[in-house]
């Protein structure tokens, strides 16, 4: 009985001779109703377990907040990589870039990400959530305001070094958070819409870019520069403390109290759940204790452990880690150099009007004869319009993709999406080696962008599902650590290579997506499997 009504509940009574009844009553619209297997919560002392625990909470205004301030954190946090795509071509005679330079730019914030991961991943399992992903938030807004102040290429990196470091445990922790709130019914759909954060970020870096980078606002004097690309990135360092204040008024995560036996804790964030989500008082939750069964749990944990230690146990690690490996190189590596080559395509056909010419032929032209080469006696920092609308574009692609994830997680499963992600883009790459003029190369693009971004939600959901509670933020970590260093190694080779020898790198990327795909078939099934 929930204030009054009664759940869904076909129950059996001996004074109708054993006849099903059904007592269901329909409960005012802002009541709760829910249907539980197997429970009767007509006696509110009964155990329950997690899932029904969560499941009773309804499902509401409580979840809808969360994943807006989660899904921000996230877009905070791809707003901080993927802003240095679109500062390279303005920074490249400020800071004295050339294309290797710019590929070490790219790759410090990851690196600073994997020092930083496994730390802020032991620190999220052993004090909480909450605190760690207010701490990086408020440290990620400082590095980023620091960076934009900074004056040489040496401090700038510096920063984004610290500033990588910081973002290394959001991912891992702000995954596991919001995970640890949905139920098994929504948990897919729900990280999917999630993921779909990423692209606002996207959204917002490239907007913000076409709007600011351009415009050439800020002060410059012999001693001090505040040029509209260190502006652009003062802007970008807003959403980091916005999300440290909202974080302040969401609770600890009830499935973490429960792995450190605070499950008195844990009840009291279901039932202020309950209150925001359904309107009721507190005292009408229908659950009162939670299920606590040692034995299993420990059992539970020493298969766990013995299967992690076993040779498929570490087979699977390994596997999980090189998908994840393959799948960023491309994400991360192909991804923040689109801005660079939608700038030398516009340099190219500045100087060539209506000529066609493939992604190696303008590259040699801009390397060896455009305004930013060797042989120019300036450098400029001028960048067309065109260029940040075109990234826009791009990123805006992944629009219908996202959408696709989040209603299709949930029926056509993880594996689906990362296999068809993995395989599409890796043809898109390949596809770029082709191109012959800037439309096709915005068209490849854009689809390469559609195609690996529902590939990212799936992957995300996959990995934050397989950890247990007491291990998921630090097992999503070291899983991204993987993940880091597939940004590093992808932005490392296209750096190196495209000016050296063009064809390697899309080839390279291509190469690497497909065989991730063709592992991703070897993945476990997570979809709405109850979190371990």
């Amino acid at each position: 009985m929930v204030n009054g009504c009664r759940l869904n509940n076909a129950t059996t009574s001996s004074s109708n001779n054993g006849k099903s009844t059904d007592d269901t009553q329909k409960c005012p619209k802002h009541e709760i109703e829910v249907e539980v297997l197997g429970k009767d919560f007509n006696n509110q002392n009964q155990d329950v377990d997690f899932e029904t625990a969560i499941e009773m909470t309804g499902y509401g205004r409580f979840h809808y907040f969360l994943l807006v301030v989660c899904g921000f954190v996230s877009t905070s946090e791809e707003m901080d990589v993927v802003s240095m795509s679109f500062i390279l071509p303005s920074a490249q005679c400020d800071l004295k870039l050339n294309t290797y330079t710019k590929g070490w730019l790219n790759s410090i914030i990851f690196i600073g990400m994997m020092s930083g991961a496994y730390i802020w991943g032991s620190v999220a399992d052993s004090l909480g959530r909450k605190k760690v992903l207010i701490l990086i938030s408020v440290m990620t807004g400082i590095c980023i305001l620091a960076s934009g102040f900074s004056q040489s290429y040496s401090l700038f990196m510096f920063f984004r070094f610290l500033n990588g470091a910081a973002l290394g445990g959001s991912g891992p922790v702000i995954w596991s958070y919001f995970a640890e709130f949905q139920p098994k019914k929504k948990r897919g759909s729900m990280l999917s819409f999630m993921a779909a954060f990423w692209t606002l970020g996207n959204l917002f870096v490239a907007g913000l870019a076409w709007i600011v980078i351009p415009s050439g606002i800020g002060y410059e004097s012999p001693d001090f520069k505040l040029n509209s690309w260190r502006i652009y990135l003062l802007i970008c360092s807003l959403p980091s403390f916005l999300v440290a204040m909202l974080l302040c008024f969401l609770p600890e995560s009830p499935k973490f109290l429960l792995s450190r036996g605070e499950h008195d804790k844990a009840i009291e964030v279901f039932r202020h759940i309950y209150v925001m989500n359904t309107g009721s008082d507190a005292s009408s939750y229908p659950v009162r204790t939670l299920e606590v069964a040692k034995k299993a749990i420990e059992l539970k944990f020493n298969e766990e452990y013995a299967s992690k230690n076993s040779c498929s146990g570490m087979l699977g690690d390994v596997m999980r880690n090189v998908i994840n490996f393959s799948f960023h190189i491309g994400y991360y590596g192909l991804m923040m150099w689109f801005p660079e080559l939608f700038n030398r395509f516009n340099e190219y056909s500045q100087a060539h009007p209506g000529q066609p010419a493939t992604i190696c032929g303008v590259t040699e032209y801009v390397v060896n004869s455009g305004v930013n080469s060797e042989n120019s006696a300036t450098c400029s920092e001028k960048i067309a319009g065109s260029v940040f609308l075109e990234s826009l574009i791009t990123v805006a692609a992944a629009i219908p993709s996202n959408i696709f994830a989040v209603l299709g997680i949930d029926r056509l499963g993880r594996k689906f999406f990362l296999v068809f992600s993995t395989f599409t883009s890796g043809m898109c790459a390949i596809g770029l080696y082709f191109v012959h003029s800037s439309t096709t190369n915005l068209v490849v693009s854009a689809v390469f962008s559609s195609a690996i971004s529902c590939g990212n939600a799936a992957l995300d959901c996959l990995i934050t599902e397989v950890f247990p509670t007491n291990l998921r933020a630090t097992g999503v970590a070291v899983s991204m650590i993987a993940a880091r260093l597939g940004g590093i190694i992808g932005n490392i080779v296209i750096a190196t290579l495209l000016d050296l020898y063009c064809p390697a790198p899309t080839f390279i990327i291509a190469f690497l997506l497909i065989g991730g795909g063709l592992l991703c078939l070897f993945l476990p099934n997570t979809t709405r499997a109850p979190l371990a």
